[in-house]
């Protein structure tokens, strides 16, 4: 990687910018395997500046920025919420959204993120972090599983009315 990467909270004043690397990292991962409506539908229901603002205000949400040279490159949102049955380590928090824009996968930031969101998991009180990731998207299930991740169950996920399945993934923190 060239540059000095950086992770920083986010605040309000990021609103717009989370918003806009949430859409594009999501529709340029999953828009191939979904109906453009699916996917528009959904990108207005998740990245829109009020979603985020409320996101980047609420207690139980900690998002975490990852820049290079002060450009916004990845970003992770974790968040205290029930987990579904099949987390079975104690104090779980969800490991909720974990992006990487496209230019820069491959390139060590998405390794410190992890770091910086385990982290923030334990400043929420949690003791085991959880996520849900697509079953179609192997490059991401092979990254947490080398960041010592298991699969725990499966989960329902809806890109506007397309019902599609997410595996449940879990580890305790050390």
């Amino acid at each position: 990687m060239t540059g000095t990467l950086t992770i920083r909270r986010g605040t309000v004043a990021d609103a717009a910018a989370l918003a806009e690397i949430g859409a594009r990292t999501f529709h340029d991962t999953f828009a191939a395997d979904n109906r453009p409506d699916d996917m528009a539908e959904h990108l207005a229901a998740t990245f829109g500046l009020p979603q985020q603002t409320a996101e980047l205000t609420s207690p139980d949400y900690v998002t975490l920025l990852a820049c290079v040279d002060g450009a916004l490159t990845a970003f992770a949102q974790v968040r205290r919420t029930d987990a579904p049955d099949c987390v079975s380590g104690p104090a779980p928090v969800e490991l909720h959204r974990f992006y990487v824009d496209l230019p820069w996968q491959g390139q060590g930031v998405a390794a410190r993120l992890v770091a910086a969101s385990v982290e923030a998991i334990r400043e929420l009180g949690g003791r085991t972090v959880w996520l849900s990731v697509w079953e179609h998207n192997p490059r991401a299930r092979a990254f947490y599983a080398k960041c010592g991740f298991r699969q725990s169950g499966t989960a329902d996920f809806w890109v506007g009315p397309d019902l599609q399945t997410d595996h449940i993934l879990e580890r305790p923190l050390e």
